[in-house]
C-alpha cells in the first residue's frame, strides 16, 4: 500500500462514555443552555436631606451635645467649625445608610482658620472618619428632613 494511501484510510469510530456529572463538576449537556444574567437589582435611591446631625464632645469637660446644622451653614463647637456639604440617607425599605461630606476648620490661638477634615462621614460606622482633635471630637449622627432649629436666612429666602 502507497504511503498515501495509509495517510486516506478511516479512522475507527472512538465510542462515546455520557458518564452522569460529578458533584461539584460542570454537566457537559449543559453547555448549550443559554443562562440569563441575572436581573440587575435596582439602583440604590439616596435622599439628599437639608439637615445633617452630629455630635460632639468636649474632651476637657466631659460635655456631649448633639446639634443640626444646615447644608453649607457653619456651627461652632468649641474651637471647631463644621459645615456639611451634602448629607445622604438611605429610603426606609432600604439597609441604613447616612453619609455626609463635610468641612471642619480650627480656630486656632492665634485667630487663623486652619482646616483640619474634609470628607465624608459615616453615620453607621462613627469611628471611620470621625473628627478626632486634641479637645473635641465630631462625628455624623444622622441625616434629617427638618430641625427645631429655624433655617439660617439664606435658607429661608430660597
Amino acid at each position: 500500500m502507497p504511503a498515501g494511501a495509509r495517510a486516506q484510510q478511516e479512522q475507527p469510530a472512538v465510542p462515546q462514555l455520557n458518564f452522569p456529572a460529578q458533584p461539584g463538576q460542570p454537566d457537559p449537556s449543559q453547555d448549550d443552555k443559554i443562562v440569563q444574567p441575572p436581573a440587575q437589582e435596582k439602583p440604590e435611591e439616596r435622599i439628599k436631606n437639608p439637615v445633617a446631625e452630629f455630635t460632639g464632645i468636649d474632651k476637657i469637660t466631659g460635655r456631649i451635645i448633639s446639634f443640626d446644622v444646615y447644608m453649607d451653614e457653619t456651627v461652632q463647637f468649641g474651637a471647631l467649625q463644621v459645615t456639611p456639604r451634602v448629607c445622604y440617607s438611605s429610603a426606609k425599605s432600604d439597609e441604613p445608610k447616612t453619609d455626609a461630606f463635610v468641612e471642619v476648620d480650627e480656630i486656632t490661638l492665634d485667630r487663623k482658620i486652619r482646616r483640619i477634615f474634609t470628607g465624608w462621614m459615616f453615620a453607621e460606622s462613627p469611628g471611620l472618619n470621625a473628627v478626632e482633635h486634641a479637645v473635641y471630637d465630631v462625628w455624623l449622627k444622622a441625616c434629617k428632613a427638618s430641625s427645631e432649629v429655624p433655617p439660617p436666612k439664606s435658607a429661608q429666602a430660597d
